[in-house]
């Protein structure tokens, strides 16, 4: 039988704790969900630490009794503590717990709280990319995140709830299954010293890493123009995309193909590795910006490229992730279940 909810129970902080931003917000439980209270964007390398973010949050509107909080970082977090993988940051919960004044603060990897936002994404922030035949989450469910990198992470299944798992999977040996992504791996072997993680290819550098491949080996001739604004783009991956989805360019166009199929081909991986039943998510902010080009084929051909599990792996819905700030979400959900966890936050309805 749970505790009653007490005034300060009402209320949790969340935050999505990232390279270059961090988002902070507060919510508040009604019943089994949770209404924003205040929101606000950081520039994580303007703060010497979370709890100097923390502190300005707090500091900017009202302060009322938090009953806890959590913090989906990126990098691994192992016992209560994590180091910033793209920051001179390192994160305590016990120091955070101070900074807050609760005694219920939790560090998780930020793709841990990804997959636990995906239990709550309203219909409309849901797109079907492989229909199946399987109920969606009805058993284990998989998360692979293309973005800065690549995170992958797993929603465990007991019979009634779904437990989040964190994993480093992006950093996985790259297993090439055609003859140009045999030479891809050859290519990426030469220019990184050895190993060649899906990392190196799933992810906004690793679709520049593509294109630079298909460029060398001769596929088609860059044209100058592109050359020039690739040159001088901070992040070349948006030209590359753009051109890619519009067809503009024949480079773009197969650099984004072969990137749509190898994330196919590992998000079956991680379905089988899973035995992902409840699903597959596809999280990260490239996904929802690319649907076009994931909807052409390749990506669900090459998913359900299993051999004697194809009828599975085909059975297993895919779904990719519309809302920027499912971690955020999840993460929230995850501070409230700490406190006082409802049927309804334990398991959503569908």
């Amino acid at each position: 039988m749970s505790e009653p909810e007490t005034e300060s129970d009402a209320v949790v902080l969340a935050g999505d704790v990232g390279g270059t931003k961090t988002l902070i917000a507060l919510f508040e439980r009604s019943g089994g969900s949770l209404r924003t209270l205040r929101e606000q964007r950081f520039a994580s390398g303007s703060y010497a630490s979370l709890e100097e973010i923390v502190a300005a949050f707090l500091a900017a509107g009202q302060q009322p009794a938090i009953g806890g909080a959590c913090f989906a970082v990126a990098g691994p977090v192992l016992g209560g503590h994590a180091k910033a993988t793209n920051l001179p940051w390192e994160m305590d919960e016990r120091s955070l717990e101070r900074a807050i004044g609760t005694q219920r603060v939790r560090l998780v990897n930020d793709l841990e709280g990804t997959a636990y936002g995906m239990l709550f994404l309203r219909p409309d922030e849901q797109h079907v990319l492989v229909p199946g035949t399987r109920p969606a989450l009805r058993g284990h469910v998989a998360v692979i995140a293309a973005g800065t990198g690549l995170g992958e992470a797993m929603l465990f299944f007991d019979g009634k709830d779904h437990h989040p798992v964190a994993s480093e999977g992006g950093h996985a040996d790259f297993a090439p299954q055609t003859d140009r992504e045999i030479a891809l791996l050859r290519h990426l072997r030469e220019r990184f010293g050895g190993h060649v993680s899906y990392e190196r290819i799933l992810s906004g550098a690793g679709l520049h890493n593509v294109y630079g491949f298909l460029r060398d080996a001769g596929f088609a001739t860059e044209s100058p123009e592109l050359r020039d604004a690739l040159a001088a783009a901070s992040d070349p991956t948006p030209l590359i995309s753009q051109r890619g989805l519009a067809r503009t360019d024949a480079l773009c166009a197969e650099a984004l193909d072969l990137f749509c199929r190898i994330y196919g081909a590992e998000a079956g991986n991680l379905a089988l590795r899973m035995l992902a039943t409840g699903g597959v998510f596809l999280g990260g902010g490239i996904a929802p910006k690319i649907l076009p080009a994931l909807s052409r084929g390749g990506f669900a051909e090459a998913y359900a490229q299993k051999g004697r599990l194809r009828p599975l792996v085909e059975s297993i819905p895919v779904r990719v992730c519309l809302n920027p700030k499912a971690a955020l979400h999840g993460a929230a959900h995850l501070a409230a279940q700490a406190i006082v966890p409802t049927p309804q936050e334990r398991k959503p309805s569908r």
